[in-house]
Parts: C-alpha cells; sequence; structure tokens
C-alpha cells in the first residue's frame, strides 16, 4: 500500500470552478452571456414594463408632450417625408425586400441563414399581430392623421418589423464588408420609419418603443442560436476532415 502526505492529497471540491477554468468558460462564452443579458433580457424586461402600464391603462408621461411637439413642427416637407417613410416601412414594401433577402440566402445555399431570415421577419409579423389584438389599444386621436390607421396601436407593426428585418440582416453580414453599411443605414431607417409613426399620430412613443424593443429580444435570442448551431456545424466538419 502506498501512503500519500499531505502534499499529495487531492483539492478540496468547494463546489467552484478553479479561476483559471473560469476565464476559459468566460473567454468562450462570454460575448455570448453579455449578448443574452443585454439583447434579450434587457429588451424583454422594457417591453414587459411598457406593456403592464398598458394592461392597467397608467398613462405614459412622455406619450403626449412627444405627439403634440411633433405636430407642432409639422410643415409640408416633412409631412412628404414622414408619409414616404410610412410607406417604406410598410408591408407593401418589406414583404418583397424579404423575398429578394431570402432569394438570395437560397442562390447562396445558408440553410442556416434562410432559417434564422424567416424565423426573424415572419415571426416578428406575427408577434405583433397576436400582440395588437391582444392588448387591444386604441390608436391616439390627438388630431386628423393624414395618413389614418384603424387596426390597434400596441405595438408598432412598422417599427416592429423595420427593426426585426434591420438587426437580421445586420447579423447576416457581421462577418463581411457590409457590416457598417448595414449598420448605419439600417439605424437610420428603423429611426425614421419610428419617428414617422408618432408625426403622423397614428402611435404613441411607447407603441415604437414597444416594437423595437419586442423585436430586438425576438432577434437576438434567434441570433444566439443561429450561432450556436453554426460553430457546432463547424466542429463537425473540423472532426470529419481527414
Amino acid at each position: 500500500m502506498t501512503l500519500r502526505g499531505p502534499a499529495d492529497a487531492p483539492p478540496p471540491d468547494n463546489g467552484r470552478f478553479p479561476a483559471v477554468h473560469s476565464r476559459a468558460w468566460w473567454a468562450r462564452h462570454g460575448l455570448m452571456v453579455l449578448a443574452l443579458l443585454f439583447g434579450v433580457a434587457a429588451p424583454l424586461y422594457l417591453f414587459g414594463s411598457l406593456a403592464e402600464d398598458v394592461v392597467e391603462q397608467d398613462p405614459f408621461f412622455f406619450d403626449a408632450p412627444v405627439l403634440h411637439f411633433m405636430h407642432a413642427h409639422a410643415t409640408p416637407v416633412l409631412d412628404a417625408v414622414m408619409v414616404f417613410f410610412a410607406y417604406a416601412g410598410s408591408a407593401r414594401v418589406m414583404v418583397p425586400f424579404n423575398i429578394l433577402v431570402l432569394v438570395i440566402l437560397l442562390f447562396r445555399r445558408d440553410r442556416m441563414g434562410q432559417m434564422f431570415w424567416l424565423a426573424a421577419t415572419v415571426g416578428a409579423a406575427l408577434i405583433n399581430l397576436m400582440a395588437k389584438n391582444a392588448f387591444s389599444r386604441v390608436r391616439p386621436a390627438l388630431w386628423i392623421s393624414i395618413l389614418p390607421e384603424t387596426t390597434f396601436s400596441f405595438p408598432s407593426g412598422h417599427a416592429m418589423q423595420t427593426m426585426a428585418v434591420m438587426l437580421a440582416l445586420v447579423i447576416l453580414l457581421w462577418h463581411t464588408r457590409w457590416r457598417w453599411a448595414a449598420i448605419v443605414l439600417g439605424t437610420g431607417f428603423v429611426v425614421w420609419v419610428g419617428a414617422c409613426r408618432v408625426y403622423l399620430g397614428v402611435h404613441y412613443p411607447s407603441d415604437v418603443l414597444a416594437g423595437w424593443t419586442a423585436s430586438v429580444a425576438w432577434v437576438a435570442g434567434l441570433a444566439a442560436v443561429l450561432q450556436v448551431r453554426r460553430r457546432r456545424a463547424a466542429g463537425q466538419r473540423a472532426a470529419a476532415a481527414p
């Protein structure tokens, strides 16, 4: 029998990983954790806070002042600009654009990209439809809009769909030279479309914020799944390589 001294004894099990293992785990998964925290959890919390007040019919302190401010600064030129962005962010433009991107992904044979794109865009539209009917918030009626709407208000469909489309596009282009162009142009487009809904008096600002946060949470969650699947596929290809 071999006797072991104190120096040969195994380290005590205190229920914690060694520091080196913790650093290695964080280096591998830290970015994903931060993405889930700020891309999914935080937007979901904001959407939930907005939705809770809508259900309880508590007015938002910023809704009416922002609406009145936008209407007070209305001009014929701004009217034309906002109507243009309202049209650009509508289903009549976004649906053909979504189909175009899907066709490109089909030609590139990017099956994971196709599934991600469909889930991001179609999923956001379905979530918006269900949310509108669930919350049944009536649209603002502070003045007669030059582009009136008749459906429910919360969350904004224009804001939700454009955010989902542009964020999904940025994720698909992240490892290409088009990444920053997509970020800059996409951000500007999303902001203008969201602003036009308030300017035209067909949405409260809280409707737009809710649409943005819901889409960010939805698409960021899908992006995390896409990243995991692509890493797994890359690992399988590397293992199968001779």
